[in-house]
């Protein structure tokens, strides 16, 4: 019978993911079957996994790392339900990895009994065969507007709790102020029959004197009868993507020697693929949404985008577009990855508006010999790529593989010669002067690529997941973890 440790937040970037993942890998070393789980995630940053019918299917990344926390093979029932928004009131819906598009069009309250069936589907699936399943959050816990059809928080509870043992933790963000009344208001909004369960407040990204926290924790537990069970320090290098990684870089390092520019427009997606650029001591790696940001960048990154084409209408509205051209035209490295790739070329085909616009067709950027074409279906493809002749700035990448992946719809053709192929021969990456695209991610995560590009690495994501046990561990302590982990 399966035990549950459900995480909660009071808000979103409270620390779920984080502390879902520390917990993963603490039991994982204590030898427990562990796998972790969220009923729905709302992200574009997403991973590729094996789905139930042995195909190939998509989970956020943040369950992604999770899985790999608790050494546990990656699978969609792991996250059986994804929103990648395409505006500000429309999500392309996935359901155990795969698109289902009359899902999207149907309105929230409608299709969320359908989602949830999926996802307790999922979640009875991962129970029967792990010993512990570490839930994570969305949001609040606390959303009354949305509690009758809350599935991911108040669901998720009540299904662990017909299966086994079930506890959850709380978690706040101290940095932002008003943390106790946080966890005050959102455990007063539980509902009453979920509130049993709730076994311990935690305070995340706490900076300063612990001492000076005192009176708050006890008369919090005077309060709710819930004691405060651990205060996480921030730590602003753990070195694990985050899902708001946009707003979470760390200090510029005086002894930098390249500065790279990555665009961050509204529909960024798979931005986790940059954290390790965020760790390598040579580079400052900076956000840009305005032209300025751009002075005295040594490369240009454009990323990949949920929505390439209104990516690109912004990228043009805000001016960005002249000193892109610029620094191309002064043969400085200029790099676009999948949509960012689609960006560079010389025109963008979507006949059939799937961008999530009115069908048409775009000019690109023109700094690549290649034209976009979107069709049906998503190309899904996990596994290794391998640059050919690279030339230039990119000279250092000849005949480096690395493993990566492709998630997108939209093919294209050129007439310059590929440096980059998949594992199946299919032409991925072209380049033109210093100016390369490429359609795998993960072209950073690569030590090779590291090595080569910067000449040095980053430490292994697995000596992360301990590190950040170890300093779970040191906030919660032992005792704690053996009773909120054990079997």
């Amino acid at each position: 019978m399966a035990r549950t440790l459900i995480v909660w937040g009071c808000s979103s970037g409270a620390g779920k993911s984080l502390l879902a993942t520390a917990i993963c890998r603490w039991a994982a070393n204590q030898g427990l079957r562990v796998a972790p789980f969220k009923a729905q995630n709302m992200s574009n940053n997403a991973r590729l996994v094996p789905t139930r019918d042995g195909g190939c299917g998509e989970i956020g990344s943040a369950q992604y790392f999770q899985a790999l926390a608790a050494r546990a093979p990656a699978q969609s029932d792991f996250n059986p339900v994804l929103l990648k928004p395409e505006s500000d009131t429309a999500s392309q819906v996935l359901v155990h990895g795969r698109v289902r598009a009359e899902l999207g069009r149907m309105p929230w309250r409608e299709r969320s009994s359908l989602l949830a069936r999926a996802a307790r589907e999922s979640f009875e699936r991962v129970a029967s065969a792990h010993e512990l399943v570490v839930v994570e959050g969305a949001g609040s816990p606390a959303e009354i507007n949305l509690a009758e059809h809350d599935f991911v928080n108040l669901g998720v509870a009540r299904w662990a709790r017909e299966l086994g043992p079930t506890q959850t933790l709380l978690v706040a963000d101290i940095d932002r102020g008003g943390a106790f009344a946080h966890l005050h208001g959102s455990w007063a909004l539980l509902p009453p029959d979920l509130r049993p369960l709730l076994v311990g407040f935690i305070l995340n990204k706490f900076r300063g004197d612990a001492a000076l926290l005192a009176p708050g924790p006890k008369q919090l537990q005077q309060l709710t009868g819930v004691p405060l069970l651990g205060v996480l320090p921030m730590l602003r290098a753990h070195g694990l993507p985050e899902e708001d990684g946009v707003q979470a870089l760390p200090p510029v390092r005086g002894a930098a020697t390249r500065r790279v520019a990555v665009l961050a427009p509204p529909a960024l997606s798979n931005l986790d693929e940059f954290q390790p650029l965020q760790q390598l001591a040579s580079v400052q790696l900076v956000w840009v949404r305005e032209p300025g940001q751009l002075a005295g960048a040594d490369w240009i990154v454009l990323p990949g985008s949920k929505q390439v084409r209104a990516d690109l209408a912004w990228l043009r509205a805000r001016g960005l577009e002249a000193p892109i051209r610029e620094h191309a035209r002064l043969g400085r490295p200029l790099l676009g990855l999948c949509g960012g790739l689609q960006m560079l070329g010389e025109w963008l085909d979507d006949p059939l508006g799937l961008e999530g616009s009115a069908p048409g067709r775009d000019p690109g950027l023109g700094l690549l010999p290649l034209r976009t074409h979107y069709a049906l279906p998503k190309r899904l493809l996990p596994g290794q790529l391998r640059f050919g002749c690279a030339l230039g700035a990119w000279q250092a990448l000849t005949g480096l593989a690395f493993e990566g992946y492709e998630i997108r719809c939209g093919h294209s053709e050129s007439a310059a010669c590929a440096v980059l192929h998949a594992a199946d021969g299919q032409a991925t990456g072209w380049q033109r002067g210093n100016v390369l695209g490429v359609y795998g991610h993960g072209l950073f995560e690569a030590a090779a690529v590291q090595q080569a590009l910067f000449g040095e690495t980053i430490p292994p994501v697995d000596l992360r997941f301990d590190e950040l046990a170890q300093a779970l561990g040191a906030a919660l302590g032992s005792d704690t973890l053996h009773r909120l982990t054990a079997i």
